[in-house]
């Protein structure tokens, strides 16, 4: 079974593409560590290797966790399947 991405904890709400040329409608396998878990996920978006796509609904001002750690706030709603970036997710640090 090919994995797709890789979620670190499984209270995270993005995982990590591992793989080249994901495109919208793909259906994609999730792995989650911390529970050596697999999950299904359809790709609403194309998304680059090493980019984040959310695994949970997420509303604006909603905050992102990424290995545990938050990562940001959402600024656009984010369907799961969708591409997690800047256009949607920003820091808190400023």
């Amino acid at each position: 079974m090919e994995i797709h991405f890789v979620v670190h904890d499984e209270n995270d709400s993005v995982g990590v593409v591992v793989v080249e040329g994901v495109k919208a409608g793909d259906q994609l396998t999730g792995w989650i560590m911390d529970q050596d878990r697999i999950i299904a996920h359809e790709a609403v978006s194309n998304i680059p290797i090493g980019h984040k796509l959310a695994i949970k609904p997420l509303k604006e001002n909603d905050t992102v966790i990424k290995y545990g750690v938050d990562i940001g706030r959402v600024v656009a709603p984010i369907q799961p399947g969708e591409h997690v970036h800047v256009h949607n997710l920003k820091t808190k640090r400023w």
